[in-house]
């Protein structure tokens, strides 16, 4: 480890903080300046151990294309949930659905999650213990055959191009 990265493991993290404390504690003073540079240093120097990590992204194009994918599909399930809520009530029929899957980064993972979570008509429930299942709850999943394509849709969708993006 480099001398520079063993005093600053985290620059970015270290000038946040460095701007925030004067900032939280309302004064510029030559003491609280001080402060905020020994916190600066000292807390993510003291930190790094528990930091996962670093992600290696690969493919730049695919993540572009997934964010127009998230994106599209957020507009596309606002209408659907807006579509369901303001209808009758039997299109609604809530169901827990557990995804498997085979992403290995941590990054990725939470991503992934993230990502089901945004899209309205689906909510990240729980991830299991093994980082190997996503619980999922689906505004509407009738039968075992949506849950299934709700499953599909989520590893093709947002799986399949994390794993390239993070492979």
């Amino acid at each position: 480890m480099s001398m520079r990265s063993s005093l600053l493991p985290s620059p970015l993290t270290s000038v946040a903080l460095f701007i925030a404390w004067p900032m939280l504690n309302e004064s510029a003073s030559a003491g609280q300046l001080l402060l905020g540079a020994v916190l600066a240093l000292a807390l993510p120097a003291l930190l790094a151990p528990l930091r996962p990590s670093r992600s290696n992204l690969r493919a730049w194009p695919t993540l572009a294309r997934l964010v127009g994918v998230v994106l599209w599909d957020v507009v596309r399930s606002n209408i659907d949930v807006a579509r369901r809520v303001l209808g009758h009530e039997a299109a609604i029929q809530t169901r827990f659905v557990w995804v498997p899957i085979a992403l290995q980064d941590p990054l990725a993972v939470v991503m992934l999650a993230g990502i089901v979570t945004t899209t309205p008509g689906t909510i990240s429930a729980e991830l299991s213990d093994d980082r190997r299942w996503l619980l999922v709850h689906a505004l509407h999943a009738p039968d075992d055959a949506a849950a299934a394509a709700i499953v599909a849709d989520i590893q093709l969708r947002y799986e399949a191009p994390l794993a390239e993006v993070f492979g």
